[in-house]
């Protein structure tokens, strides 16, 4: 089965959104990398040496490959990526091979077939 690494870096807030959104357009699970820092297009200000930045989280969802666009898709709409500067990104990866995954490989096949 070919699958796909979507990452999505979002503001804290956003997190829980973009997990459902993306469990309903399709994703079987997913991982949270907490307290991340980043930076776009504009410096963030700091007051008296403190960063005024919020946090943000990594959300990582490996998905089959038919389904990937859908959910990356998904994921711009809840987290209005294109609505508001600074909301977050996301991004999709080929990924050559992966282990660990006997679990949710028959769910992945089903949401497939449902497709075909």
């Amino acid at each position: 089965m070919k699958l796909k690494l979507i990452m999505a870096l979002v503001n804290v807030e956003k997190t829980e959104v973009i997990q459902d959104a993306a469990r309903e357009a399709g994703a079987t699970g997913a991982t949270v990398i907490s307290s991340v820092r980043g930076e776009g297009l504009k410096q963030e200000k700091t007051f008296l040496g403190l960063d005024l930045e919020g946090q943000r989280d990594v959300l990582l969802f490996l998905v089959a490959q038919p389904r990937a666009r859908e959910i990356l898709e998904t994921i711009a709409r809840a987290g209005k990526f294109d609505e508001e500067p600074g909301s977050g990104i996301a991004f999709q990866i080929n990924i050559e091979d992966a282990v660990g995954m006997g679990t949710q490989i028959p769910a992945l096949m089903d949401e497939i077939e449902e497709e075909l």
